[in-house]
């Protein structure tokens, strides 16, 4: 099991980064009644959602658990080695199909932990463009090697996390089990079967000196990494779909702030966008000295600039209304294309007990708005 996030609340601040990175917690709520939409794109959530369906860590690599591949034994449960046995892995698809088949070479995963819904693995990648190496987390849904999927390519969902992400994701735990709500729902024909990328988002701890998920100057490569890198590496391992109409991204908190931003900056990679309870503004000490490049890593300008065709569900817990106060004023500042839904949590506070309320809806509206699995 990947390492938990640090603990406890921090006084209220007045900063961006106080609704992010510092205040992630997992104390656990007594369970709350279910959110509505409301504000600027205001809907319910049973309508809107009505049409959804289904067209259906450990520390490091070296440490290998039962089922994790080696060079002599078979493939773990969920490896690409594994999905090659059920699928071809180097004849891609033709030219005008739907279906993106993996090219390797073949990444060395090894498991993190197990689910209900089936194994997470880990490995490290390193970006051809960026330079950059981080650990990866990845989670494949029960159907992907299934045999009757063989030639089925996959919708992609990158999950970010709240806090430093220094090692660990939070989506790879189980405070946040989005791995088994989405198996549920599939078999309820309410969600896709997504493939789940969970890469981590800093190299050290220090809170004033984050990468920001940014390439700033004389840093490493995160953005690049992030938004290139990482997607070239999951399409040379696994079956996905061609083009941006399978690919979603979603984050809380800090992770809120990275896919808001990554979503605008690359909207040729990235249709659908879910920032849970997240800020704005870049706001690393690292950035001194480099205003125009942080200006440009800066979601609260790149919302206003009219360039990215994404559409997203951005979220805000009721009970804070600071909170409530960032993200509203957000929002309000979004310039077509950009399509923007807001969502209020009634109650909800910026814990991990309440993201995790939030899972199933997240996840059908992204079923909504992304494209579910397909074949040739």
């Amino acid at each position: 099991m990947c390492p938990a996030p640090p603990g406890g609340r921090r006084p209220a601040r007045r900063t961006g980064r106080d609704i992010g990175r510092r205040v992630l917690t997992v104390l656990r709520q007594s369970s709350r009644s279910r959110a509505v939409l409301t504000g600027v794109a205001a809907l319910t959530l049973a309508a809107s959602l009505a049409a959804c369906g289904s067209s259906g860590g450990g520390k490091g690599d070296s440490a290998k658990a039962d089922g994790t591949p080696s060079a002599t034994g078979s493939a773990a449960p969920g490896s690409p080695a594994a999905a090659s046995a059920a699928a071809p892995s180097t004849t891609a698809a033709a030219s005008n199909g739907k279906v993106l088949m993996p090219t390797g070479p073949a990444a060395n995963l090894t498991k993190a932990r197990d689910t209900a819904a089936g194994p997470i693995m880990m490995t490290k990648v390193t970006g051809a463009k960026s330079g950059v190496t981080g650990q990866v987390w990845v989670w494949l849904p029960p159907e992907y090697n299934d045999p009757k999927y063989a030639k089925t390519g996959f919708p992609v969902l990158t999950l970010y996390a709240g806090g430093q992400s220094n090692g660990y994701n939070t989506w790879t735990d189980n405070q946040l089990p989005i791995q088994e709500e989405d198996e549920q729902l599939v078999k309820a024909g309410k969600a896709h079967p997504f493939i789940m990328i969970m890469p981590v988002q800093n190299f050290n701890s220090d809170e004033n000196n984050a990468l920001d998920c940014s390439d700033i100057p004389g840093q490493p490569k995160m953005g690049t990494w992030m938004a290139q890198d990482i997607p070239d590496w999951v399409r040379a391992n696994f079956r996905t779909l061609k083009g941006r109409d399978g690919w979603g991204i979603m984050g809380a908190s800090t992770g809120g702030f990275c896919s808001a931003k990554l979503s605008l900056q690359y909207p040729d990679v990235y249709k659908a966008a879910v920032p849970i309870d997240g800020y704005f503004i870049p706001d690393s000490h690292l950035w001194k000295g480099h205003e125009t490049e942080r200006q440009a890593n800066d979601p609260d300008v790149l919302v206003t600039q009219g360039k990215a065709d994404v559409k997203m569900l951005v979220t805000a817990g009721g009970a804070n209304g600071y909170e409530k106060g960032v993200v509203k004023s957000w929002v309000a500042k979004a310039a077509p294309p950009v399509s923007i839904e807001y969502y209020e949590q009634p109650g909800g506070k910026h814990l991990t007990s309440d993201f995790k309320k939030m899972i199933p809806d997240t996840l059908q509206w992204l079923t909504k708005n992304l494209a579910g699995p397909a074949s040739d």
